[in-house]
């Protein structure tokens, strides 16, 4: 007779924890935590709002029980802490969240029980920082009461094609036969397959620098991008014609931001200083990234100059705030950047998004989204995200939200570049 499968707790049911703990309540049984009353009662009648999951598909994780209460957990033999890893003002780790959840863990740890964590961190934390908590508070030994993994999340928020099933998933654990067992554990879920890394620490720095990766390049063509523009060359139609190189990578200019890119850099910078070595390529990526909105808003404000509007008073509408096209995800949204600069000019700025919800950006930001943009209003629109609902407008439906002297300007350059007064 086959033993019952182990008992797993998701500990955040964020964009990472929700489709974790949907996919592994098809086949186990599952408790679903997260601090969030509101969040909880409307994830148990099928509400997600990140609109990562979907209510049939919450329906069909029938193992799966949803709950704010943290002796509920104690059912668990196997924890998986899903909990955000940010960054603080002075641009390095904040660890409070993932202190946290350990601390509540560690509570309800048991003798044989396994803790995975799958938020992003630097190389040497999960055995560093959070092991020495659970420890603490558990009074148990870490490898002979109880046993450690890390598989770092790969979620693209918003991303109806790559999802959790069919992207493959680094797995890892703090002894030979624990790294078995979680790798076969997240088998049961993954049909892309798993990667067994050699140990924690590989598995941590192979994901953060999955996202410095792509900072770095992004930063690249961003530099680019600033050249060209002065030297009033098409940046977009550089890149087109170099990408018919078959190895030339297909990266395009933007605002960085998010909970990944925008800040995974920093984890392994943080851990790179400590050690004595300053990470010159990654730092430098970073400051260019980070310095994009700010070069938007000055761009703008040229072109009001250059064609006679005056610079006094002006009335700028900015579409788009979330962090990344068609999901409601607003954080490290760059986008702020761009407004902090039009408010340090007295510009009156609407922001207009029909993906993000009103309450969050009002909560975090202190900004209150406009229901539609009004007629002749605007002497700068800055088209900041690529919405689908954006791309769908024309160009000359946009430019009616201006008055008849405006700027069109396009981040995303989603329109051709004749049509509009500048692009990145």
């Amino acid at each position: 007779m086959r033993s019952p499968k182990k008992k797993i707790c998701i500990v955040g049911l964020g964009y990472v924890g929700l489709p974790l703990a949907v996919e592994f309540g098809k086949v186990r049984e599952v408790i679903g935590y997260d601090l969030n009353k509101d969040r909880i009662n409307k994830l148990k009648v099928g509400v997600d709002e990140t609109r990562e999951t979907t209510k049939d598909e919450i329906a069909q994780a029938k193992f799966l029980k949803f709950s704010s209460n943290p002796s509920d957990i104690s059912e668990a033999q196997i924890f998986i802490i899903t909990v955000p890893t940010p960054i603080d003002e002075n641009k390095k780790p904040d660890l409070k969240p993932l202190e946290s959840a350990s601390k509540l863990v560690s509570k309800h740890l048991k003798k044989g029980d396994m803790v995975i964590y799958e938020s992003t961190v630097y190389p040497g934390a999960t055995e560093e920082f959070c092991v020495p908590i659970l420890e603490t508070n558990s009074n148990l030994k870490f490898n002979r009461d109880f046993f450690c993994g890390y598989s770092p999340e790969r979620i693209n928020p918003g991303d109806k094609l790559h999802r959790l099933r069919n992207i493959k998933k680094i797995t890892s654990g703090s002894t030979k036969k624990i790294a078995k067992e979680i790798n076969m554990l997240y088998l049961e879920i993954i049909d892309a397959g798993t990667y067994l890394a050699d140990n924690i620490r590989v598995a941590e720095a192979a994901k953060v620098i999955e996202n410095t990766q792509r900072d770095i390049n992004i930063a690249l063509i961003n530099e680019l991008s600033l050249i060209f523009n002065k030297m009033n060359i098409d940046t977009n139609a550089v890149l087109e014609a170099a990408g018919t190189k078959w190895n030339f990578l297909p990266f395009r200019p933007g605002l960085v931001g998010g909970h990944c890119i925008g800040v995974d850099p920093y984890y392994l910078t943080h851990k790179s200083l400590e050690l004595g070595y300053s990470p010159n390529v990654i730092l430098a990526g970073r400051k260019i990234n980070d310095s994009m909105g700010k070069y938007v808003a000055t761009e703008v404000l040229r072109l009001v100059a250059k064609k006679k509007i005056p610079i006094e008073n002006l009335n700028i509408l900015i579409m788009g705030f979330t962090f990344k096209e068609n999901c409601p995800d607003i954080r490290n949204s760059k986008v702020i950047d761009i407004y902090n600069h039009f408010i340090e000019f007295s510009c009156h700025v609407d922001v207009y998004d029909p993906e993000a919800d009103k309450n969050d950006v009002l909560n975090e930001y202190g900004i209150n989204l406009i229901n539609k943009p009004g007629i002749n209003l605007y002497d700068a629109i800055v088209v900041a995200v690529g919405h689908d609902s954006f791309k769908s407008i024309s160009v000359d439906e946009i430019r009616t939200f201006g008055k008849l002297q405006h700027i069109l300007y396009d981040v995303k350059s989603i329109f051709d570049c004749r049509y509009v007064d500048g692009a990145l």
